[in-house]
């Protein structure tokens, strides 16, 4: 009888929250628009009702999911360090690229708001809030295993912008990882994405 009810499952419940959660509002995001823009309808899902989750039912400070400074000097180091090695190669491989120019031509009129707005929310849910309820649980192999609902959640988008996004998460989770905040990897991929439209429109 034992054999056939198998073992104990010993789940940890907030594990299971953020897994289901997470995973209905890249759904909902993806087959739903609440507001007039998406970028805020983003904003709402992946900041407002995870910060909401973690204050209201699990009843913890939002600090303990990378919503603070952290390890600032670190942070500004990466950030910089990462500004100056993804600007040339998203100038030589944004350039010139018609599918990523008809892309992203429309979203450059709201530039750098719209992707502030879109973005924030996007890395703390990522890098934030999935990253360190991994953590506890997994250790350091929650570094890809928030990479892969950020990779999957790419698709549709140009083609050599998603090959790179499972590489991309793993790198943004390591500088969150390190400056126990989730700002860093923001204020990189804010660059990144705002530098791309740019450069795929001709702006620069």
């Amino acid at each position: 009888m034992k054999h056939l009810l198998g073992e104990k499952l010993n789940l940890d419940w907030k594990v299971a929250v953020v897994t289901i959660v997470s995973t209905l509002l890249l759904i909902v995001d993806h087959y739903y628009v609440f507001t007039d823009y998406k970028h805020w309808d983003r904003f709402i899902f992946y900041l407002v009702i995870p910060l909401a989750l973690i204050l209201v039912l699990f009843r913890e400070n939002p600090k303990q999911y990378g919503f603070t400074l952290g390890d600032w000097k670190l942070g500004l180091a990466y950030t910089a360090l990462g500004i100056l090695l993804m600007a040339p190669i998203l100038y030589l491989l944004g350039s010139g690229d018609e599918l990523m120019r008809v892309y992203y031509r429309w979203l450059l009129p709201g530039l750098p708001w719209n992707t502030f707005i879109d973005l924030i929310g996007w890395e703390f849910f990522f890098r934030g809030w999935i990253l360190f309820t991994y953590l506890r649980r997994f250790g350091h192999d929650a570094l890809w295993l928030q990479a892969v609902p950020f990779a999957l959640a790419h698709i549709g988008k140009p083609d050599i912008e998603t090959l790179s996004t499972i590489f991309g998460g793993f790198a943004f989770g390591w500088v969150a990882y390190r400056t126990k905040s989730f700002l860093w990897p923001f204020l990189i991929h804010w660059f990144i994405s705002s530098f791309v439209i740019l450069v795929a429109a001709g702006a620069v």
